[in-house]
């Protein structure tokens, strides 16, 4: 009897301690930059010593660091698991769990997460890229396929300043997002030159159907992330 009365009391502090689960849309960390019918962005930014909210994400996505990390991923009904993670790392994680990002350290962690909308869809079908890993360098810079994942091909480009990706096509659309500040001057065939510059951190969605050159004009080294669609 003195076991259920005392059980009963506990009841209420019992469920207190218990993480009520958020959409990813309403995690105050997580704020909303970009969605469209492909993707829906996010940047991410977690205090020190602080934690996110328990919260699902339903759809497959991936996340480019910013700035070095020391996180404990505390995927709801598994033990935490320690993860570091450098500035510029790019990872992908399979969609349809609840977690906890809990910062260990004295920086913000701070990161572009990049939900994937049309998963279920591109998961099953065959793959389209007649380049699905490898690295090409070029006087001064470097492009380096990450991964291929439910249709989506994550590249990482780094140039030294003056340095000029060579011509090259998209056809369909991407997102790029900038590790490091950018200066950028896209040479557009038939179009001409255009401007872009980007703190780290920046996300900007590009339509394809273009030829172009890429030349870093800034005086510091460039480094960003394209997902290509």
């Amino acid at each position: 009897m003195k076991r259920a009365l005392l059980l009963f009391l506990l009841l209420p502090f019992l469920a207190a301690q218990t993480p009520t689960e958020v959409e990813v849309t309403a995690e105050p960390s997580h704020h909303l930059a970009l969605e469209n019918e492909y993707v829906r962005v996010f940047k991410v930014e977690v205090a020190p010593h602080r934690s996110t909210l328990m919260h699902r994400h339903r759809h497959d996505y991936l996340y480019v660091t910013l700035g070095d990390a020391h996180i404990s991923n505390e995927v709801e009904g598994k033990p935490p698991v320690d993860v570091k993670l450098a500035d510029g790392d790019t990872r992908f994680a399979a969609g349809n769990f609840a977690h906890v990002a809990r910062n260990l350290s004295r920086q913000p962690f701070r990161n572009v997460t990049i939900e994937l909308l049309q998963d279920e869809k591109w998961r099953q079908m065959p793959s389209h890229w007649p380049e699905e890993s490898g690295e090409k360098t070029f006087a001064g810079g470097r492009i380096k396929i990450l991964f291929v994942k439910d249709g989506v091909r994550v590249s990482e480009v780094n140039l030294e300043p003056g340095a000029v990706v060579p011509s090259h096509r998209h056809d369909g659309p991407y997102l790029l997002v900038a590790i490091t500040d950018l200066d950028l001057r896209s040479d557009v065939e038939g179009m001409g030159p255009m401007p872009g510059k980007f703190q780290s951190g920046d996300v900007k969605w590009l339509p394809g159907g273009y030829t172009h050159t890429l030349t870093n004009v800034g005086k510091s080294s460039s480094r960003f992330v394209t997902v290509e669609f």
